[in-house]
């Protein structure tokens, strides 16, 4: 409890702005704001000047989901995460599922863009590459071809 108001858990001391919270979770005052208004977090409570102002479970939370965001989870994925994160009586085996699930995604996406790469080698590799006006890449692609690389 703190200072005379008995209702709070909370010190106003231990309440930030926006931007401290914004500094200290690694994410912008915008992304924030966004991440309350579709109610990815709860709306911050507002001091009596109406700005936000966030504790340590909400600054965890924005953490929590930076990172979530960073190792490459959708808005989606990382609600449910946080909402597994939130859970005390979770099993670790959902937060694994969604883990191995992105993995393969991501794995399907890598072998993706390494066709791609290969397609985009095998066009070069038949372009003459001078001053000339003909062009197989140009041609290839006008045409809709594959080159079964």
């Amino acid at each position: 409890m703190c200072g005379r108001d008995w209702s709070s858990d909370v010190c106003s001391s231990d309440l930030m702005n926006i931007s401290q919270a914004a500094r200290q979770s690694g994410l912008s005052a915008k992304t924030i704001r966004y991440y309350e208004e579709i109610r990815l977090i709860a709306p911050a409570v507002r001091g009596e000047n109406g700005y936000r102002q966030y504790d340590t479970r909400s600054l965890e939370e924005l953490r929590f989901l930076a990172r979530a965001r960073d190792v490459g989870f959708d808005l989606e994925e990382s609600r449910q995460l946080l909402e597994l994160q939130r859970d005390r009586s979770r099993q670790s085996r959902h937060a694994r599922d969604l883990v191995m699930e992105k993995s393969r995604k991501l794995q399907q996406r890598i072998e993706q863009l390494e066709a791609m790469q290969a397609e985009l080698l095998a066009l070069a590799s038949r372009c003459k590459g001078d001053e000339g006006p003909d062009c197989a890449i140009l041609e290839d692609l006008a045409a809709g071809q594959e080159s079964g690389a």
